[in-house]
């Protein structure tokens, strides 16, 4: 399992990207399946996805305590899936998250980015952190949700 946070030589001055690389055993198309399908996307991310997943559309996810929008920016099936979304509560700050699949064995190589973060810019730190932590227990519950049937999210 590999995971890594990396940022552009030059300090403070260079956005900064979350990328994660996990490996499933589920097939691609199920990886695929389960971030762009919403009754599937809900059945381990957000409690409720109201909105279509096709590509264009702004998407509204919903969890007890906070609902936010994703539009939609790529769909290639069995491939990649990417997203616009906000990181601070304002909208002010924007990321694209691309997830590409590739077949790996008889599972899935699954590969998280998004960013950038201008970390120099108020409140952009903070959403980096949270970014790093969020996505690594996301990708936790995408794996207990497609290689072992469980779901692991506390809001049940």
């Amino acid at each position: 399992m590999e995971s890594r946070s990396t940022t552009g030589e030059g300090g403070l001055d260079r956005p900064r990207w979350v990328r994660l690389t996990r490996f499933l055993d589920a097939p691609p198309y199920r990886v695929f399946r389960a971030w762009s399908h919403p009754e599937e996307l809900a059945r381990w991310f957000p409690q409720r996805v109201e909105g279509s997943l096709a590509p264009g559309t702004r998407t509204i996810l919903a969890w007890p305590e906070q609902r936010v929008w994703w539009d939609v920016v790529t769909v290639d099936p069995d491939r990649a899936f990417a997203f616009r979304w906000p990181w601070t509560p304002d909208d002010a700050w924007v990321t694209t998250v691309t997830v590409r699949m590739a077949p790996h064995g008889t599972g899935t190589r699954i590969s998280l980015e998004d960013g950038p973060f201008d970390i120099g810019i108020p409140g952009v730190l903070d959403a980096w952190g949270e970014c790093q932590e969020g996505w690594g227990e996301a990708l936790a519950l995408l794996r207990a949700h497609l290689d072992f049937s469980a779901d692991l999210r506390t809001f049940r």
